[in-house]
């Protein structure tokens, strides 16, 4: 993955700038919408991940755009002793903060883009993405990808949910800047994310599989097929 000079980065940020904190919030505002994940339910693929084991629930746990909080209180609910969650939209914050008091879990709650975020290295055992990276521009996916390895410590997990081609906007990366949007989120084939995740050595793929289609209201979980369910392990040794 060619990294993008840090000069550039802002740049680009600034033409691909149609979905801010603003548009988030008024996103996260009405509770009601008929979004799939506005429920409680948690991912069905970190809910089997820590039922068989590839993901023991101790130590500190970090939930990268974490919504309304479902994926976070089970990990709180689940043995990690520190549950920190962050989403750009302080909307998203506040209604986290609610439904961690009303499961009577403690998260730790922070409204901040990943990218300004000040993580000490090493610090978490696993780091779960649920919709993040899809919404991420091509120029983001590297620094994206140091930021995750760095938080993590060496042998620490991280699973991710994104779109599979048929779920994304359809668009290539060289689309997302001619048309200066990502059209809703950018779809994944096995191989890209492949080829992100594990051709940079920094991270071994244990199980990338389509996510299975859940009915909350009869499983309790949430899954779509549309939906990439991803768990990475941390190479042991790796330089920045």
């Amino acid at each position: 993955m060619k990294p993008y000079p840090p000069q550039d980065l802002a740049a680009l940020d600034a033409l691909l700038a149609d979905r801010h904190s603003a548009w988030w919030d008024g996103f996260y505002a009405d509770r009601a919408r008929p979004v799939p994940f506005f429920g409680s339910a948690p991912d069905e693929c970190l809910h089997e991940w820590l039922a068989d084991g590839l993901i023991a629930p101790h130590g500190t746990a970090l939930d990268l755009g974490c919504g309304n909080g479902r994926n976070a209180v089970l990990l709180a609910r689940s043995g990690f002793a520190e549950v920190t969650a962050v989403d750009y939209s302080q909307a998203a914050i506040s209604w986290a903060t609610q439904r961690a008091s009303e499961a009577g879990v403690s998260l730790r709650l922070q409204q901040a883009s990943v990218f300004d975020l000040a993580l000490a290295t090493g610090a978490y055992d696993l780091v779960y993405d649920s919709g993040l990276f899809h919404h991420l521009p091509p120029h983001r996916r590297d620094s994206y990808l140091q930021l995750v390895a760095a938080a993590l410590k060496p042998g620490g997990h991280f699973g991710m949910v994104c779109f599979r081609p048929e779920g994304g906007s359809g668009l290539s990366d060289a689309e997302v800047y001619e048309r200066r949007s990502l059209g809703g989120g950018l779809g994944y084939s096995e191989p890209a994310l492949r080829e992100i995740w594990e051709g940079s050595t920094l991270f071994r793929i244990r199980q990338l599989r389509q996510m299975k289609p859940q009915r909350p209201a009869e499983s309790g979980l949430f899954g779509e097929g549309f939906l990439w369910a991803m768990l990475a392990q941390r190479q042991w040794e790796w330089h920045q």
